[in-house]
């Protein structure tokens, strides 16, 4: 099955980063993904939309979360290289030989069949054996 992308709210939404529903798309109040079906439908202003990562939809899934259910938006760990790993890192990795060529057995054909014979010699249609 072929995912397709639409355009709509939805995409210009950024990943893992709460935003009020309110702001994105009015509407009725909606429930929350973390308080399950039994609980009372939210306002929209009560409501943040986060968008996930899907592992088979490049776009995403987006779900509504209440503020006590709202997951933190994660933020990149910074990490300090040194110059030196940092060259080391841009280097070229070393060159290879390249691998010998294979040297491929010439094809034999079936007289009869004019298909292709597999390497014990024995046509696998007619039965014949080719040399």
């Amino acid at each position: 099955m072929k995912i397709t992308t639409s355009s709509d709210w939805r995409n210009s939404l950024p990943f893992e980063t709460p935003m009020l529903v309110a702001d994105l798309q009015p509407g009725e109040p909606t429930r929350c993904a973390g308080c399950g079906v039994d609980a009372a439908p939210h306002p929209r202003t009560e409501l943040w939309a986060v968008k996930h990562r899907h592992p088979n939809n490049h776009a995403g899934f987006v779900r509504f979360y209440c503020a006590t259910h709202r997951p933190e938006p994660t933020v990149a760990a910074i990490v300090e290289t040194r110059r030196e790993t940092a060259r080391r890192d841009r280097a070229l990795p070393p060159r290879r030989a390249a691998a010998a060529p294979v040297v491929e057995r010439p094809v034999t054909l079936c007289p009869d069949c004019f298909v292709q014979v597999p390497p014990t010699g024995v046509c696998g249609m007619c039965g014949q054996k080719v040399a």
